[in-house]
């Protein structure tokens, strides 16, 4: 039976994931048979990030975390904090996770479905690396 997500009624949580899973592990020549479209992803380090928060988001309202305790898991990790603060001035990806999750828990509340900042959205063909052949998937 399909879990469905809290943040965008009707749809199952593999079928949310699912595309952004995708784009973040097929950005190589190596990975084209796994992209459903057949296409490798363009390694784009700030699409990653957003990528990954989404999951990392979503991810937390699976475990049925509330704020406070996501807030407690990302201060575990020292190395993380860190770096942001060392490339960014700030924990940035705590504040991104963060934003998002909020979101996530408002668009549960409303009923409006979640939306990614992402755009185009996750392994969207707009993103894929140019076919072998010349033209995109």
């Amino acid at each position: 039976m399909a879990t469905g997500c809290a943040w965008d009624a009707g749809t199952s949580v593999a079928t949310w994931l699912t595309p952004r899973v995708i784009e973040l592990s097929c950005t190589s020549d190596d990975m084209r048979s796994a992209a459903r479209n057949g296409s490798a992803f363009l390694f784009k380090e700030e699409r990653r990030e957003l990528l990954r928060a989404d999951i990392d988001a979503a991810m937390f309202h699976l475990y049925g975390l509330e704020r406070i305790d996501v807030e407690y898991v990302l201060d575990a990790f020292q190395v993380f904090r860190r770096a942001d603060v060392a490339a960014h001035g700030e924990y940035r990806t705590k504040r991104v996770i963060l934003e998002i999750y909020d979101a996530m828990v408002e668009a549960t509340r409303t009923g409006r479905p979640y939306q990614t900042r992402l755009d185009p959205p996750p392994a969207d063909p707009r993103v894929a690396h140019p076919d072998i052949r010349g033209s995109k998937p």
